[in-house]
C-alpha cells in the first residue's frame, strides 16, 4: 500500500500513532520523555482533517496527555487498559526486587501492568537477560504474558497489546484507509491489524536506536525519528 492511498482518503482516514520513539525521542529516563515541539501543533490540524488521530501506548493516558497539548487526539493508553483493575500488589513489589538486584534498572509501576527499564545499566543486554527468566516465571504464576519492547520487559495482562489496541480503534471508527507509525517490535502487530482491516493502509517503521531490522523489512515506508515522522504527518 502507499502513502499516496492515505492521503487521498484522508478525510475517512485513521492516523495511528506510537509515543516513545515516533513522537518522542527515547531517553534514558522515561519519565523525562516529551514529544518534539511541533507535534501538538501538527497533529491538532491532522485531527481536523482526518477521520482520526490516535497515539497507542503502553503510557497511562494521563502522561500523555501532561506532556501534550492536543486535546483533538484520541490516546488510547495502557493498550486499552486504562479502566482495567490493577494488578495484585506482589507483582510490582517482586518486579521490583528483581530490578533492584541490577544497578540502573527502573520498576515503572502502570497499575494495569509493571515494565522493568534495563536502559540505564551498564550492560542492559546482559540485565535483559539476567531478568528475562525470573521475570516470565513471576508472569506465569500470576497469569500475565510477558512480552518485550526496547530494553523494557513488561508484565501485563493477557490482551495487553498494541495490535488488540489498534483493531478496536479499527473496528470501532470503521476508517476507509489507514495509517500506522512504530519503531519497535510490538509495533509489528500494529502493522498486522492495519493491513487486515481491508482498506488502503501504509505502515511506516520509524528508525530509531534498536529499531528492529524486521519492522523495517515489512514496512512500507520508512523515516528517521520523531523529526521524520512529524514531516511525514505534515505531508497528509
Amino acid at each position: 500500500m502507499t502513502l499516496e492511498q492515505v492521503r487521498a482518503r484522508l478525510g475517512d482516514a485513521a492516523i495511528l500513532l506510537d509515543f516513545d520513539g515516533t513522537l518522542a525521542p527515547i531517553v534514558e529516563d522515561p519519565t523525562a520523555a516529551r514529544p518534539l515541539p511541533d507535534t501538538a501543533s501538527v497533529l491538532s490540524d491532522l485531527a481536523r482533517r482526518a477521520l482520526v488521530v490516535a497515539i497507542v501506548t503502553g503510557r497511562p493516558e494521563s502522561f500523555v496527555r501532561e506532556v501534550l497539548d492536543a486535546p483533538a487526539v484520541e490516546v488510547i493508553g495502557l493498550y486499552g487498559l486504562g479502566t482495567s483493575p490493577p494488578l495484585d500488589p506482589t507483582v510490582a513489589e517482586r518486579a521490583g526486587e528483581l530490578a533492584a538486584s541490577i544497578q540502573g534498572a527502573m520498576l515503572e509501576d502502570k497499575g494495569v501492568s509493571v515494565a522493568v527499564h534495563v536502559r540505564r545499566t551498564a550492560d542492559p543486554e546482559a540485565s535483559a537477560t539476567a531478568l528475562r527468566q525470573p521475570l516470565r516465571a513471576l508472569a506465569e504464576e500470576h497469569g500475565l504474558v510477558m512480552f518485550e519492547g526496547k530494553l523494557v520487559i513488561e508484565l501485563a495482562p493477557p490482551g495487553a497489546r498494541k495490535g488488540g489496541a489498534v483493531r478496536g480503534v479499527l473496528e470501532r471508527v470503521r476508517p476507509r484507509a489507514a495509517l500506522y507509525a512504530g519503531d519497535d517490535a510490538e509495533d509489528a502487530a500494529a502493522f498486522e491489524a492495519i493491513a487486515d482491516a481491508g482498506v488502503p493502509s501504509c505502515r511506516v517503521a520509524v528508525r530509531t536506536s534498536g529499531t528492529p531490522e524486521r519492522l523495517v523489512e515489512v514496512a512500507d515506508l520508512d523515516v528517521v525519528g520523531p523529526e521524520g515522522v512529524l514531516d511525514l504527518l505534515r505531508s497528509l
